[in-house]
């Protein structure tokens, strides 16, 4: 299953990380899981709602450019050596892994959840079935 992630760029000065989380705060719209990449001169904000087109909606109402990109969300079993297990079937398949990071609104003692982008999202999922990888619903992430 894939989720829809939605991409901010944001200028590297104080302030500009607010401005778009206070948008969703104020319609309503919790943030289930982000993370903030920097440079010198800009970052970007990548995070998951349960509702991307609303959110989409609202920061673009507010002049926000807005990227909507998929992203596999992976159970990994919450271990050492478990995401490793995972990036070894990856691996063996020649996906490339943009970037991953981690979902801990759903995480627990034994298993953890990692969000990654791939260059090929329906790949990386045929992939991961045949490796025996458990990719998580937007039912059981979201509480639907």
């Amino acid at each position: 299953m894939k989720l829809k992630q939605l991409s901010l760029f944001l200028e590297n000065r104080p302030g500009q990380l607010r401005a778009p989380l206070a948008s969703l705060g104020g319609a309503g719209i919790d943030l289930l899981t982000m993370t903030l990449a920097d440079t010198a001169q800009f970052g970007i904000l990548r995070f998951i709602v349960a509702d991307p087109e609303r959110a989409k909606k609202v920061l673009e109402a507010e002049g926000m450019i807005v990227s909507v990109t998929d992203v596999v969300p992976i159970q990994v079993d919450n271990r050492p050596g478990g995401l490793a297990a995972v990036l070894a079937a990856i691996e063996a398949a020649g996906l490339g892994v943009e970037y991953m990071y981690d979902f801990a609104a759903r995480a627990t003692l034994d298993k953890a959840v990692i969000v990654f982008r791939f260059e090929d999202p329906d790949r990386a999922l045929e992939v991961l079935k045949t490796a025996g990888v458990r990719v998580l619903t937007s039912e059981e992430l979201l509480g639907k």
